[in-house]
């Protein structure tokens, strides 16, 4: 018997090993790749603000255009800069419109919200250079309160890294979203998306003055409100690129039914901090409470908010909690229903009022410290 090659013996124990690391390794899974986070609604709509706003800036390169955005920018405090696009020539106004959708989208509003981009001029200081005929820079505006540094465009192309603190002597104007707009429409389909959760909510509380009387009792000839009289936010300096806060408020309790609800009320007016409103607005329809006793949670839609997200994540939270025959305070149910993402820059909440009463007449500070009102009795009478 001829004795058996070396060479092919060595050969053949190398396959015989390889065939075990194979065997080996097709027993032990590969590594699990993790998926890729998805975008969060903040940064699909600054990136949509950012692209907007450099498209702006190239635009202006054509002087009649440009004189079109000064006046406009001149005599309104905000410029539905969309619509005003159609006058513009080549392709911005296809670009602002694609812009639009990708921010309604991301805030989970309808199609049919229509233009959502507005601009404004940064600073009343800058209106002298703008009037003089200084071509102005575009930047986008920022929902995060600590930042330092905003980036601004010019119709070139090239970007000017700018102060956030301090407006510069160059005009800017700012683009940003309508957010009394986008609020009205997110608060819509808050309270769809509630209702459909089965958390009841059909319409926004200062809405409800139907719904309340059918709810009172018969002999009522009306029924009981909390209404707001007064109210103050803490006095926070903000950057000069950042507009107007845009503020809601969400009731919470438990409906006549035992099951917790949730009430939006819109804000409209309580645009700056460090400025006291009085509003005599309707806070809490108490003929649609069980209980004599409900919470209020205030939040700021500063773009960063998906209103079909919230409305999930809270309803998951609060159908959870049974009325156990005596008030349970739903504050921070509400406060650990919000994504955790929404707390990583600027957040959404601003403060919160735990057990407001019927008989509440006075001032109550917020729990946060952020804030006060001064609310009262006040008898909703049938005509």
């Amino acid at each position: 018997m001829r004795p058996r090659h070396p060479r092919r013996r060595g050969l053949g124990a190398v396959a015989a090993s390889l065939v075990a690391l194979c065997a080996a390794q097709s027993l032990v899974a590969p590594p699990a790749t993790a998926a890729p986070k998805p975008p969060t609604t903040s940064s699909v709509v600054s990136t949509a603000e950012d692209r907007a706003a450099r498209a702006i800036a190239g635009s202006l390169t054509d002087s009649a255009w440009r004189d079109r955005v000064k006046e406009a920018a001149l005599t309104s405090d905000e410029v539905a800069v969309t619509d005003l696009a159609g006058k513009a020539g080549g392709t911005l106004k296809s670009d602002l419109a694609a812009a639009d959708r990708r921010i309604a989208a991301a805030k989970g509003l309808d199609a049919g919200v229509g233009p959502l981009l507005r601009l404004r001029l940064g600073d009343g200081s800058m209106r002298a250079a703008l009037a003089a005929g200084t071509t102005p820079w575009v930047a986008a505006a920022t929902s995060d309160d600590d930042a330092a540094t905003v980036t601004a465009y010019d119709s070139r192309g090239r970007a000017h890294t700018l102060d956030a603190r301090t407006a510069p002597s160059h005009p800017v104007y700012v683009v940003d979203i309508d957010g009394s707009k986008a609020l009205a429409a997110g608060l819509g389909v808050l309270n769809d998306e509630l209702a459909r959760y089965g958390v009841d909510s059909a319409a926004p509380a200062s809405q409800k003055a139907s719904e309340g009387l059918s709810r009172a009792s018969a002999a009522a000839a009306g029924f009981w409100t909390t209404r707001i009289t007064s109210v103050e936010l803490s006095d926070d300096e903000e950057p000069w690129i950042k507009g107007d806060a845009e503020i809601y408020t969400l009731v919470t309790g438990f409906g006549q039914d035992g099951t917790a609800r949730v009430d939006p009320v819109d804000m409209p007016y309580l645009d700056n901090d460090g400025t006291v409103y009085r509003p005599n607005q309707i806070l809490v329809n108490w003929s649609l409470y069980k209980y004599n006793l409900a919470d209020a949670v205030m939040m700021e839609d500063d773009g960063s908010t998906n209103y079909r997200d919230l409305a999930k994540a809270i309803a998951t939270v609060l159908l959870t909690i049974a009325d156990q025959g005596t008030y349970i305070p739903l504050v921070n149910a509400v406060l650990d229903a919000i994504p955790d993402d929404w707390w990583t820059d600027d957040p959404d909440y601003v403060d919160s009022w735990y057990t407001l009463a019927q008989s509440d007449n006075g001032t109550r500070y917020g729990a946060r410290g952020n804030g006060w009102m001064t609310v009262e009795p006040y008898f909703v009478q049938e005509f």
